[in-house]
């Protein structure tokens, strides 16, 4: 069953799967001109890993915010019964993104929706959400659980987190020094995170036969379910001591490398990755191979093993390859005149 595509020679891809990245964007573009008019002078970020507002009275400080899903890693999590992990991944998720922005997490808020309360579902999600704030320091303060019968399929939910953190206006990380010749690092991710889980149910044929995920699988030396639950990393503990030396960070999420890096250079920059500096690990490899999906798909959809990049000076980042363990150079930063702004080679 979960070679089927690959046996047939017919390739998959996220569209196929039911996400188009592209009409996503278009969404976007239309979503900023929305909220352009509610904007004001105490807004001086929007539309980055994090937005950034200037509270009145508080001298520099700046409030960094993000909102995000867990998107259909849930529906694995639901038909293994194992709800505790998606908290971890939401919260962790959220933290990574105002990471980029220099900001440290203060609060956050959880949305939780079912055709039906389940209340041993709901306790398990909510215990993985506090478990993950006393982890990482953060006041899980509050949220909302609604019971949505006939919108919601029986026995699956969605997940959605709200995180607010905070930066010194002098200390915000926008990319704005970043010029070429500066060096790309990656830190390793511990797995697929929480993106691109509709392409790689549709390769294994999850929906239709949910067995798999129990099945030990060779070349990851655990069974799918365990390497697909694996939890999102966050890296805000690790990266803290070192953000005065990054220029700017880019959280490989929905996207992948096309779409994330680009958020933190500067107009006229882009960055080539070289993917011969790093190992992929066996868990994409066996998506490509088994949906016979195309290697510039892969980079689009999946963090490749590369959860988050820095980008600093030369300088810099021979120091931060020293003191990080796990980090490694991937790439540079160099000018962009036209096509692609992320050159994957």
């Amino acid at each position: 069953m979960s070679q089927q595509a690959h046996k047939s020679g017919q390739a998959s891809s996220y569209a196929a799967a039911g996400v188009n990245i592209a009409d996503a964007d278009s969404i976007k573009t239309r979503i900023q001109t929305a909220l352009a008019s509610t904007l004001d002078g105490r807004t001086i970020g929007v539309g980055s890993f994090g937005s950034l507002f200037r509270m009145e009275g508080t001298g520099d400080t700046v409030l960094v915010s993000s909102c995000d899903g867990v998107g259909t890693k849930l529906k694995i999590a639901a038909l293994l019964g194992r709800n505790q992990s998606v908290g971890h991944d939401i919260v962790n998720h959220c933290i990574n993104d105002i990471l980029c922005c220099g900001a440290m997490p203060l609060f956050f808020l959880d949305y939780i929706a079912m055709a039906r309360l389940d209340a041993a579902q709901v306790a398990d999600i909510v215990e993985g959400l506090a478990a993950a704030c006393r982890d990482t320091g953060v006041a899980l303060i509050g949220g909302e659980t609604a019971e949505m019968p006939g919108f919601y399929t029986e026995g699956i939910y969605d997940l959605v987190g709200f995180i607010v953190g905070v930066v010194e206006r002098r200390n915000v990380i926008d990319g704005r020094n970043i010029v070429p010749g500066d060096v790309l690092l990656g830190l390793p991710s511990s797995g697929l995170h929480t993106n691109g889980y509709s392409l790689a149910r549709k390769v294994f044929g999850i929906d239709a036969d949910p067995g798999r995920l129990r099945r030990t699988e060779a070349s990851l030396g655990k069974t799918l379910g365990d390497a697909l639950l694996e939890p999102h990393r966050p890296y805000h503990r690790v990266l803290a001591p070192f953000l005065p030396l990054i220029k700017g960070l880019a959280h490989i999420t929905g996207g992948g490398f096309p779409g994330n890096v680009p958020r933190t250079l500067p107009a006229g920059l882009g960055a080539r990755i070289d993917r011969s500096t790093w190992s992929v690990p066996p868990l994409f490899r066996l998506i490509q191979e088994e949906g016979n999906v195309d290697a510039n798909e892969m980079y689009r959809v999946f963090n490749m093993g590369v959860g988050m990049v820095i980008v600093a000076s030369p300088e810099a980042s021979a120091e931060l390859v020293r003191a990080i363990p796990g980090t490694y150079t991937i790439g540079s930063v160099i000018r962009h005149e036209h096509g692609e702004r992320v050159i994957v080679e």
